[in-house]
C-alpha cells in the first residue's frame, strides 16, 4: 500500500483522525484515480475537493475555453483565465492546491469514438457534463467498461446526485431509459442556475467518489439525492432495482457499442 510523506501526514491530518477513515482511507485515496468529464460548474468544485483530499491521479476532460459567463459558478477559473482552455486553467489550480496530485489534461470533448480510451485506467468517473447526450454516453461507456461513476445534474435552484457501481444498482438508463426529445427541456441560457448550486452538487460528487475510493460509508447506489435550495429541502429517493430489460446493463442489452446521440437541448445548466 502507498506510503505518505511527513508533509502529506500534516496535510491530511484531519482525515487521519476520522473514525472509519484514518491512514488506511488516505492511502487508498493516494493509490486511486478519478476522471472528471467536464471542467465547468460541477467539475470545478469536485476536482478541487478531490485534489485537496489527496486523490493520487485526476484526469480532466473538456474541449471548451473559459468564457466570462462561466465565472459565476465555475470556480476553478478566474477572470484572468478567460479564453484559456478549461483543462489548462483547472489543472493549474489543482496543481497549486496539491502538488502531490497528478493531473492529466484531456483537452477534448468526450465522444463515442474516444470515451472508452479516456476512461481506461481510472477507478471512478465523474459526470460534470451539461447535455443529456453526454450523460447517457458516460453512463453507457462506464457500464460497458465496468467502471463506477457519479452522475449529477443541476437546473435553476435544484440538483441531483446518484452513483452507479457495476452489479450493485441501477444505471442511469434503468431509471430513465431514454433521453428526452430535443425541446422538451429548457436550454442552458433559458433556464439559468444559481452558482452556489454547482458548488453544493459538485461537492456531493466529490464526497461520493471519496466514499467509493476509500470504501467508507454508503454511496448513493440505488438511491438519488435530490436538493431544492429555495425550499431548503434535501431528500434521498430510493430507486427501483436494476432493470432486467435495461438497454445497456440488462441481461440481453441492445447497446453493445457506443454511439453519439444527436441532441442539442441541455439536460442541466452547469
Amino acid at each position: 500500500m502507498a506510503t505518505l510523506t511527513s508533509e502529506e501526514l500534516d496535510r491530511y491530518a484531519r482525515h487521519l483522525v476520522l473514525d472509519g477513515f484514518g491512514l488506511r482511507g488516505q492511502k487508498r485515496l493516494k493509490e486511486s484515480s478519478v476522471l472528471i468529464i467536464g471542467a465547468g460548474g460541477l467539475g470545478s468544485p469536485a476536482s478541487l475537493y478531490l485534489a485537496a483530499a489527496g486523490v493520487g491521479k485526476l484526469g480532466l476532460v473538456d474541449g471548451d475555453a473559459v468564457d466570462v459567463s462561466n465565472l459565476q459558478r465555475q470556480i476553478a477559473h478566474s477572470s484572468a483565465d478567460v479564453g484559456r482552455p478549461k483543462v489548462e486553467s483547472a489543472a493549474d489550480k489543482l496543481r497549486a492546491l496539491n502538488p502531490f496530485a497528478e493531473v492529466v489534461e484531456h483537452g477534448q470533448m468526450a465522444a463515442a469514438d474516444n470515451i472508452l480510451e479516456l476512461v481506461r485506467g481510472y477507478d471512478v468517473v465523474l459526470d460534470g457534463t451539461d447535455t443529456f447526450a453526454a450523460k447517457y454516453l458516460i453512463n453507457d461507456a462506464c457500464v460497458l467498461a465496468g467502471l463506477p461513476y457519479v452522475h449529477a445534474g443541476i437546473l435553476r435552484y435544484q440538483g441531483q446526485v446518484l452513483s452507479y457501481v457495476p452489479g450493485k444498482g441501477p444505471c442511469l438508463r434503468c431509471v430513465f431509459p431514454t433521453p428526452p426529445a430535443p425541446g422538451d427541456v429548457p436550454t442552458c441560457r433559458e433556464a439559468g442556475v444559481i452558482g452556489a448550486m454547482a458548488g453544493v452538487v459538485g461537492s456531493m460528487q466529490a464526497m461520493e467518489a471519496i466514499k467509493l475510493l476509500a470504501d467508507v460509508g454508503e454511496p448513493l447506489v440505488g438511491r438519488m439525492f435530490v436538493y431544492d435550495a429555495l425550499k431548503g429541502d434535501a431528500r434521498t429517493v430510493k430507486l427501483p432495482p436494476a432493470r432486467e430489460d435495461c438497454a445497456v446493463c440488462g441481461s440481453s442489452p441492445s447497446i453493445t457499442e457506443l454511439r453519439d446521440i444527436e441532441q442539442e437541448a441541455c439536460a442541466w445548466h452547469i
